[in-house]
């Protein structure tokens, strides 16, 4: 019997594993599982008449491979794998390799189970067997399992090739922080086996150590490497926009020689990261200028950007550019038209773009939810929430945020605490900081200061275990309903914390300046000055001619600020002569 590898799933014990590998033989069974049953004489289909008359005679990788990605349910796909048995071909990997390869990367869970039962009844394995499953358990959970394949691989005796640590990389990439020891491990093997120069390993380790927070090592790979191509240009350009480096990102990006589209949306959802979403615009405009065709992602972050900036004409026109290209039907695209429109004030367009997804995600439901009740509509957000729940698509920790949110602005309190308290019994999601604030944003808007304290003080160990969004919300409330004595005792215990928050200190201010409490606004004011705290300035965006324009308070900067002060100033004096 094959002996079966038993490995702790702990990325240390993995670490161990490769650091030091055993010597162990590995005894193989034979094929003797059922699956000729699902072998039909009486089958007519056409695909399966020709493995009679010609899959075995000539060409036959290729006709496989055209067979196996016809198969569209698991019983065809085990009836082709009884055919191969018939035809005594179970053991040559060459062909089994199309049936195998099509079964682990479909992204059907059934097809990849399918997948490893045939993998583990393989009396021969090749390296493209091993790289097949590899990149097979990539896409599963957790995708350690690939790291154990390619150990199982080593024991075996197979040597790896340059398609093998691609995918195997990017299962330590999506493995975490805690596979660093693991990926540098993997990284000691490329050495060792001669690929340090592969541009699509390079590239596969630039994202490894990115994802890291070692931008370091990352541009040490890529200074090193002889042979940079674009797709090694672009991990590190997308490594440094992930990190927020938009200064270093761009720098690369001016030095490439050649750059396609992947390149442009790296270059582009990095300053859209950041908030840059006037320059998302530029860039977006100077790939049309380029006549470059831009891919889903491109328009995902220029619609994000028209969201932001409340561009509609430009979303308009991405709208129907995606229309053209057939890009509508993709999921996340259909998303960003909705949360585009819903922010942009064009609910009933969001509306249409939901109703017209044929498969709905929870990220869709959430930005209709959330559209919905940002056009002052909770109570249909709330009908939305059930619709969703109606659907079977599980709520997540968005969802909640969304819709208690929601039940804020409308002032429904009792629902928005109901449907907190189902968060845990219901729905089994532990309540995050940003739950709690919803809550106490629900009770303390809707005058219930009292209460709202008390939650904060059973849910959240006091004042000290809040965040900024909490004191904002009780100061707000606390100003807004005349109850300056809680506000009081709120900033006294920030002041003691030693909070820098300019915006909590402005509201205690006002609040205490609005009740006639001289002597402590003047406090406030001082311990802002000495702090040197400066509050964010206000702006507003308006889109004239599809051009966007932004201005913000106290800004000169702008190329016609002068004309604009002028005029400004020149009201009071047409309001007085009149």
């Amino acid at each position: 019997m094959k002996q079966t590898f038993l490995f702790h799933r702990h990325p240390s014990a993995v670490s161990q594993v490769l650091s030091f590998q055993r010597t162990k033989k590995t005894v193989v069974i034979s094929d003797n599982l059922p699956f000729s049953r699902h072998f039909r004489k009486s089958r007519n289909d056409p695909p399966l008449q020709m493995i009679r008359t010609s899959v075995f005679k000539t060409d036959q990788t290729k006709t496989l491979t055209w067979l196996v990605q016809r198969c569209k349910s698991l019983n065809q796909l085990k009836e082709l794998h009884a055919h191969l048995l018939k035809f005594d071909l179970p053991d040559n990997p060459a062909s089994i390799g199309p049936l195998l390869s099509f079964a682990a990367t479909s992204k059907n869970g059934s097809f990849f189970s399918y997948a490893r039962s045939i993998f583990r009844y393989l009396r021969k394995r090749n390296a493209f067997v091993y790289n097949t499953m590899i990149r097979g358990y990539v896409q599963s959970n957790p995708p350690v399992s690939s790291v154990l394949c390619y150990l199982d691989m080593l024991e075996s005796g197979i040597a790896a090739n340059n398609y093998t640590f691609p995918p195997l990389i990017k299962a330590c990439t999506l493995m975490g922080s805690d596979s660093v020891p693991v990926g540098r491990l993997v990284h000691a093997h490329v050495a060792k086996s001669g690929f340090c120069d592969d541009p699509f390993v390079v590239s596969a380790l630039i994202e490894f150590y990115s994802s890291a927070c070692n931008l370091e090592t990352a541009r040490k790979l890529f200074d090193r490497s002889s042979n940079k191509d674009v797709v090694i240009w672009t991990s590190l350009i997308d490594g440094y926009g992930k990190a927020g480096d938009v200064e270093s990102a761009r720098e690369l990006f001016e030095k490439m020689p050649f750059r396609n589209v992947i390149s442009w949306s790296a270059l582009i959802a990095a300053y859209s990261r950041v908030g840059d979403f006037k320059e998302v615009l530029r860039l977006f405009s100077q790939m049309q200028e380029m006549v470059i065709k831009p891919n889903e992602s491109v328009l995902v972050s220029v619609l994000t950007a028209c969201a932001h900036l409340g561009a509609v004409t430009q979303g308009l026109w991405v709208h129907s550019y995606a229309k053209r290209l057939k890009f509508e039907s993709n999921p996340i695209l259909a998303t960003a038209l909705i949360d585009m429109y819903s922010k942009c004030g064009f609910v009933e367009l969001a509306l249409s773009v939901f109703n017209d997804m044929p498969v709905k995600d929870a990220r869709a439901w959430n930005a209709m939810i959330s559209g919905v009740a940002l056009n002052g509509d909770g109570r249909k957000s709330l009908k939305l929430f059930h619709e969703m729940v109606n659907h079977g698509i599980r709520p997540t920790e968005t969802t909640f945020v969304v819709v208690l949110t929601a039940c804020t602005h409308a002032g429904l309190v009792m629902e928005g605490l109901s449907l907190f308290a189902e968060m845990g019994s219901v729905y089994n999601i532990e309540p995050r900081m940003e739950h709690l604030a919803c809550v106490v944003d629900l009770l303390a808007r809707s005058g219930l200061v009292g209460e709202a304290e008390e939650f904060v003080e059973k849910k959240m160990g006091g004042i000290e275990g809040a965040d900024v969004n909490v004191w904002g919300a009780l100061l707000s409330a606390c100003r807004v309903y005349g109850n300056v004595e809680l506000g009081n005792r709120i900033w006294r215990r920030l002041a003691e914390m030693g909070i820098n928050d300019c915006g909590s200190h402005v509201l205690s201010y006002n609040m205490y300046r609005e009740a006639g409490w001289e002597h402590e606004a003047k406090q406030v004011r001082k311990l802002i000055s000495d702090a040197g705290m400066m509050k964010k300035p206000g702006c507003s965006v308006i889109e004239l001619d599809g051009i966007v324009e932004e201005f913000v308070a106290g800004d000169f900067r702008h190329p016609k600020a002068e004309e604009m002060y002028k005029l400004l100033n020149s009201f009071p004096r047409v309001s007085h002569s009149e």
